[in-house]
């Protein structure tokens, strides 16, 4: 989606790991944490549907920090995957003290909804 992987300061610690095929987070599930994609693939499900495929550097689940809504997608590990989680406190601060990084969560936002406008257009 976007030209620049997203970079967070993290310990290697905190990095969580999922199995090929485990499921991350689900659809219409309360969400409290964004991840990053620090190695491996993800995929983005509606409905059952593959929306979206992600490596390295890519972005899930923001829309949980930004509204009091359910997860609008299901998240399955493709392969093998690590990731970071980022809290709402987290993203708070990153967002506060890295005017970048809200720059580029924007740019996430606004390229998937340009592909699900562009989707639906297809369509009617």
């Amino acid at each position: 989606m976007t030209s620049k992987l997203l970079r967070i300061a993290h310990d290697k610690r905190e990095a969580r790991t999922f199995s090929a095929g485990q499921k991350i987070f689900s659809e219409g599930q309360r969400g409290d944490a964004m991840y990053l994609v620090l190695d491996g693939e993800v995929d983005l499900l509606i409905n059952g549907l593959l929306v979206e495929q992600l490596g390295r550097g890519g972005v899930l689940g923001e829309m949980a920090l930004l509204e009091s809504a359910p997860r609008t997608a299901t998240a399955m590990a493709r392969t093998d995957c690590k990731l970071i989680a980022v809290d709402e406190k987290r993203f708070a601060l990153l967002v506060q003290h890295t005017p970048d990084f809200a720059l580029q969560i924007m740019r996430v936002m606004a390229g998937r909804l340009r592909t699900m406008d562009q989707r639906l257009s297809l369509r009617l």
